[in-house]
């Protein structure tokens, strides 16, 4: 995996690099700032909030992995210093601004800085998923997220979103099991690909072909050891029934079947 600077990684990959069914991503999974970038004018509350990551996403991937026998490529530094779920020409990319905060050290930023922040965390960071799924030959590529319950003042009442974009298969499969999961899940919710979060399902799912999805947990669900391990449980389960459901096998030595949702 490319190092993007002596002194951090962009992407951290756990689980191994034998083949497998499914390749998971965790593109906000930490809440690192390297010297290198500063703390962007930010305190350490601020810092440690989840507008600079996706608190209990991490652990709870981690988990899933050891489950499904998946790799997992982690993001390594803070999402504010740029956001590995969004395309380099997104302004979002590099925010100015998170829900009330404003981001100080990302304001008038130099387009040579700004190319910098692509360079140093950006390319990295793709350039290990890509090499991931050379490595694995996955059938499906799942995105682990988490959101916070009270946004701009109001109360979330979606607890696990199924997010997807033109390619729906894995998430219909996914939401045929919805009654089975004792917490509210909802389609495309409390995002969609309308808000531009898809970038990851985009590039490394849709255009390869691979069966594809993005799971936004509340992150108020998932904050002890026991909590993530509940949830990488349930979503475990729902995830193995519905890549079967696809045709993807997940037992017997990861052997590979065929998917009939291809034909459809």
């Amino acid at each position: 995996m490319p190092r993007s600077d002596p002194d951090f990684m962009a992407a951290t990959v756990s689980g191994g690099s034998i083949p497998a069914p499914v390749l998971l991503v965790c593109e906000h999974a930490s809440n690192q700032f390297p010297e290198t970038f500063g703390d962007l004018g930010l305190d350490e509350d601020v810092r440690r909030s989840h507008i600079a990551w996706d608190p209990g996403a991490y652990e709870v991937a981690i988990r899933l992995s050891e489950r499904l026998a998946a790799t997992l490529v982690a993001g390594g530094v803070s999402r504010l210093l740029y956001d590995c779920n969004r395309p380099p020409e997104l302004g979002s990319a590099v925010p100015e601004r998170s829900e009330i905060y404003e981001i100080p050290g990302n304001k008038g930023l130099s387009a040579e800085e700004r190319e910098r922040r692509v360079e140093l965390i950006y390319r990295p960071f793709s350039q290990a998923i890509t090499d991931a799924i050379e490595h694995t030959s996955p059938q499906a590529l799942v995105t682990v997220h988490s959101f916070t319950p009270v946004f701009h003042g109001k109360m979330r009442s979606v607890e696990i979103g199924i997010l997807h974009d033109a390619d729906t298969r894995l998430a219909d499969a996914c939401l045929e099991f919805a009654d089975e999961i004792p917490f509210r899940l909802a389609r495309n919710e409390p995002y969609g690909p309308k808000d531009g979060v898809a970038h990851t399902l985009q590039v490394h799912g849709i255009q390869r072909g691979l069966l594809n999805l993005m799971i936004e947990i509340r992150n108020d669900l998932i904050t002890s050891a026991e909590e993530y391990e509940k949830m990488a449980h349930l979503l475990g389960m729902m995830l193995e029934r519905a890549l079967a459901a696809c045709g993807v096998t997940l037992s017997d030595g990861n052997q590979r079947g065929a998917d009939p949702c291809l034909a459809s």
